[in-house]
């Protein structure tokens, strides 16, 4: 601790007094309302706080959602074999868990603003844990089904309670700040698919070749493991969200959260002044579905639904279909599909969402979702113009065109559909937004999984001329709504008075455009 220059020929009780207040302990933060709690998070975690810790908890939820997804992308052929089931079966079967995922997210979405973020967090986990281990032993395709719409259920209510930990667990601003945050779920995505890879390239060598028909179970079934170790480690670290509690009018029970999970020692001193009183947020709702679409939220909702609906459209296509597009391009045996695969999540996608983590604070999202939807239409024209390569050169060309868009992926649309979809709206209202965003990404999700089997098997490479439609309509919406999330203290709205609604609308001008 630092200590007071006092000039030699000071008198002694000077010096005295400069010495005892220097040694005087730190001024405690007061929490007279729920603003003070925001505020104070917004400034950021103490050394040694748990923050990173529920950051990266929040984190394993969302690596468990990709490897559910990714899991049963490379199995799809033996699925299919084993039960007999036709292209429009496979596409039911592949789509069930994005049926679950719908629900889940509009039930979920709620239940994370009405009951809390910390309660949803702690129950879904068992969705995963139930889900895996039903779909490994699933004895013909109806119990698959099944299996795979309750493991989506669980994975809709987990992101709507996981990005709200991310953005509420986080400063406003500087390195790591709430878009940071938040954009980091992309690379938790990709390291998830690259684990599943790794997982099924492990089993592929092991497995003696009369049982090679136990490596799509025992990959389904592993997401029971990852998910019984998060729930070992949540209840031990995890709290509520202390900007939620504090929502709620609990504001020691947020006291005790920035002190256990923030290092910060904050003091309550309750203002029950009218002013004070002015300020609270607005209750959980299903009315609040409405409020998304009032004068302050409605473009953000439409930017946000048509970014995470194209990106979840183009990229569940390409890397569902990716050991299928690769197995098309190299004439190769599995082994070479599963380290094709391999790779290119780990090359493109993995490097292009920690891109995307590290330049959401300068950089911000709305120019690098831009630049990632643009590298996404060009390299899937080029794969449409390419179709099946009749040659070495033109193979490889393919490769890197799918590289670019998984990189385009990682560092555009792949980190920042969660950023505009949990930061275009404050506390009182993140939940509900999530979970509307999710639940047109899944219902998008949905569509491209069943519809990309049976266009595949229809049109051959040519699919890649109507996946190219998707990231080509969420640029245009970008450059017609130029909303920018990184930076702005979006939970300030919750607190401000109803006079400054018209200066909350400032985000309807393309001048809104920060970094």
């Amino acid at each position: 601790m630092s200590t007071l220059a006092v000039p030699a020929h000071a008198d002694p009780a000077d010096r005295l007094d400069a010495r005892t207040d220097a040694a005087a302990p730190p001024t405690r933060p007061v929490i007279r309302s729920a603003q003070d709690v925001a505020r104070i998070v917004n400034e950021g975690a103490q050394t040694g706080s748990k923050a990173r810790v529920v950051i990266a908890i929040a984190l394993g939820g969302v690596f468990l959602d990709a490897y559910d997804l990714t899991s049963l992308a490379y199995g799809v052929k033996d699925i299919a074999r084993e039960f007999a089931l036709s292209p429009v079966q496979v596409g039911f079967v592949s789509a069930a868990i994005t049926f679950g995922a719908i629900l889940g997210a509009l039930f979920g979405g709620y239940l994370t603003d009405r009951i809390g973020r910390y309660r949803v967090f702690m129950a879904d986990m068992l969705f995963f844990v139930v889900a895996a281990i039903a779909a490994g032993l699933a004895p013909n395709a109806w119990v698959l089904g099944g299996a795979r719409f309750l493991m989506g259920f669980g994975v809709g209510l987990d992101l709507p309670v996981a990005m709200a930990f991310l953005a509420e667990f986080s400063r406003v601003a500087g390195r790591g700040n709430k878009a940071a945050s938040v954009a980091a779920w992309c690379p938790a995505w990709y390291a998830a698919t690259s684990t599943c890879y790794l997982l099924i390239l492990a089993l592929y060598a092991i497995l003696p070749a009369h049982h090679a028909d136990w490596l799509w179970r025992l990959t389904l079934a592993f997401g029971a493991v990852p998910a019984l170790l998060i729930i070992a480690v949540r209840s031990r670290y995890i709290s509520e969200s202390p900007v939620w509690a504090a929502n709620q009018g609990d504001l020691e029970g947020a006291a005790r959260i920035l002190k256990r999970s923030w290092g910060v020692d904050a003091v309550v001193e309750r203002d029950d002044s009218t002013t004070a009183q002015q300020h609270t947020p607005r209750a959980a709702s299903w009315r609040n579905y409405g409020v998304l679409f009032n004068a302050t939220y409605r473009r953000r909702t439409i930017l946000a639904a048509t970014i995470g609906a194209a990106s979840s459209f183009g990229y569940n296509a390409i890397i569902f279909g990716l050991p299928v597009i690769i197995a098309s391009f190299l004439k190769q045996g599995p082994l070479t599909t599963i380290v094709a695969s391999l790779l290119l999540n780990l090359l493109f996608a993995f490097v292009g969402g920690l891109i995307g983590v590290r330049t959401a604070p300068t950089v911000g999202a709305w120019k690098m979702t831009v630049a990632g939807h643009a590298l996404q239409v060009t390299a899937l024209i080029g794969l449409a113009l390419i179709g099946h390569p009749s040659s070495g050169v033109f193979v490889a060309l393919a490769i890197l065109l799918l590289g670019a868009y998984l990189f385009g992926q990682g560092f555009g649309p792949g980190s920042h559909s969660m950023t505009y979809a949990s930061l275009s709206y404050p506390t009182s209202l993140r939940g509900i937004g999530v979970g509307f965003n999710q639940t047109l990404v899944r219902s998008s999700s949905t569509i491209s999984l069943f519809l990309f089997p049976v266009l595949a098997a229809a049109l051959g490479t040519k699919v890649f001329w109507v996946i190219a439609v998707a990231p080509l309509t969420s640029l245009l919406v970008l450059l017609a709504i130029r909303w920018e999330p990184s930076g702005y203290d979006i939970d300030g709205e919750d607190y401000a008075p109803p006079a400054s609604e018209a200066a909350r609308r400032a985000d309807d001008c393309p001048a809104c455009l920060r970094g």
